[in-house]
């Protein structure tokens, strides 16, 4: 977990600079528009996604994201020596290609080591560092602008620094991050047994590294696949205005230097909306689509603040501005439970790819909303958030009808005796002699949540 909580939010340090380096002078330097280059990251982020899930299945998942964070950061510290829009262009799609490894990799992380609660818990904690993050950045980008350099501007500062942090945090993921509990260094061998055993409940096995075309095809068969891709996707149309903050911020009047202290505010909001929707949702069973919804409610009221105050009230704008932060909570729940809810190695990187690219198309659309000819109210953009909100309210309502109405099926089917016969499997010698066999329990195989028909949904 420290780990996973230090890379979330080195990945939000870094995947923010373009928003705060649009303040420190970057779009001037390199004359370019913010919103296609934050666009060519994300569609990056898309090409590279599923080959990313795949390769998360096929090797060390420590050492896989090392890599991807080593090279990021390589990319990182090159934006400093970039002086026009086609180098930034070149730079930030490696930024996307490796950015797509992360949440995928923690997912699949957090359903090996942890409980389906658990990991409600857990994949809350690491994105809160999101928040964490946003103040960093926030400090980051108030310290830089104070740096008097010749030749070398606040926007270049603040790539160095966060490129040499992200340089240290993959050296120690190489060395440090397990790959699997059959594996932590940190667990004396018969803590490993417990820590598979203990997960058992799940019913979603501990990772397997063969790739199954049956379980592909059920994932893109599955509805529920695709209602979690557009609430994603949906969702993240909205995760534009993180990337239009500073400037929405700068437009109510305040100076660059208040924007830069203004966005911390941001981060807290953010760090303790999430930690209060885990934890609520960790008390009450099968509460995630109704607490994600509530979580979304006070955007809607942000919204309407922003448009309908007076310009000239800065801090009543300033507060609904942070209202639109809380909605944040209903996509950490999703994630949580997109992953609690599918089985089968193959078919949840699958699952997981289709989410995650619909987070890209969302994530790359959004940022054409906010034009020139739209500001400085953005009436526009602001409506288009708000059919989102209400869109993403109705799709985790769904979502949960139709995981509800399919264990009250479950419940209804008659008892299959041969499913519940124990399994075998079988243990041969060098020689290809059979040694003996072996019961394997049926959480441990590698059935999706459709073939074990003593899966049963949480809501």
């Amino acid at each position: 977990m420290p780990l996973m909580c230090t890379l979330y939010f080195i990945q939000y340090l870094d995947k923010s600079t373009l928003g705060s380096s649009s303040i420190l002078g970057i779009l001037t330097a390199t004359h370019l528009d913010a919103n296609e280059l934050s666009t060519v990251f994300y569609l990056s982020y898309l090409v590279f996604e599923y080959p990313q899930n795949l390769a998360l299945q096929r090797f060390p998942v420590g050492k896989w994201l090392s890599l991807n964070i080593f090279i990021w950061s390589v990319a990182l510290c090159c934006h400093a020596a970039c002086r026009n829009f086609r180098e930034l262009v070149v730079v930030r799609i490696i930024l996307g290609m490796c950015e797509g490894s992360i949440t995928a990799g923690f997912l699949l992380v957090s359903s090996m080591f942890y409980t389906r609660n658990e990991q409600m818990l857990r994949v809350g904690y690491w994105y809160l560092m999101n928040g964490t993050a946003q103040i960093a950045t926030g400090f980051i980008s108030f310290g830089v602008l104070h740096i008097q350099t010749s030749g070398f501007q606040p926007w270049q500062w603040l790539m160095i620094i966060t490129g040499i942090l992200s340089f240290i945090t993959a050296a120690a993921f190489w060395f440090l991050f397990p790959d699997s509990p059959t594996t932590a260094w940190f667990l004396t061998p018969e803590e490993r047994v417990t820590a598979i055993q203990r997960v058992k409940v799940n019913q979603t096995g501990v990772g397997n590294k063969h790739f199954k075309k049956e379980q592909f095809y059920e994932a893109i068969r599955d509805p529920k696949t695709w209602g979690f891709a557009l609430f994603s996707g949906i969702s993240n149309v909205t995760n534009s205005i993180s990337a239009q903050s500073p400037l929405i911020t700068a437009s109510f009047g305040f100076t660059y230097l208040q924007t830069s202290l203004l966005g911390i505010v941001g981060g807290l909001i953010e760090i303790c909306t999430i930690w209060t929707g885990v934890n609520i949702c960790a008390r009450i069973p099968n509460s995630r689509a109704y607490i994600g919804a509530i979580y979304i409610l006070p955007n809607i009221v942000g919204l309407l603040m922003v448009n309908l105050i007076n310009w000239n009230d800065r801090i009543a704008l300033l507060a609904g501005q942070y209202l639109n932060g809380l909605g944040t909570t209903s996509f950490v729940l999703m994630l949580s439970w997109l992953n609690a809810v599918t089985a089968g190695q193959t078919k949840k990187i699958t699952v997981n790819a289709i989410m995650l690219c619909a987070y890209c198309i969302g994530n790359a659309a959004g940022p054409f909303m906010w034009k020139q000819k739209y500001k400085p109210r953005n009436h526009v953009p602001w409506a288009v958030i708000g059919a989102c909100y209400v869109s993403t309210i109705t799709l985790l309502l769904l979502l949960r009808l139709y995981m509800s109405r399919e264990n009250r099926k479950r419940d209804a089917e008659p008892q299959d005796e041969a499913a519940d016969t124990d399994v075998y499997v079988k243990q041969e010698s060098a020689e290809g002699d059979i040694v003996k066999m072996l019961k394997v329990d049926k959480g441990f195989l590698d059935m999706t949540d459709v073939q074990n028909r003593s899966f049963r949904y949480v809501l």
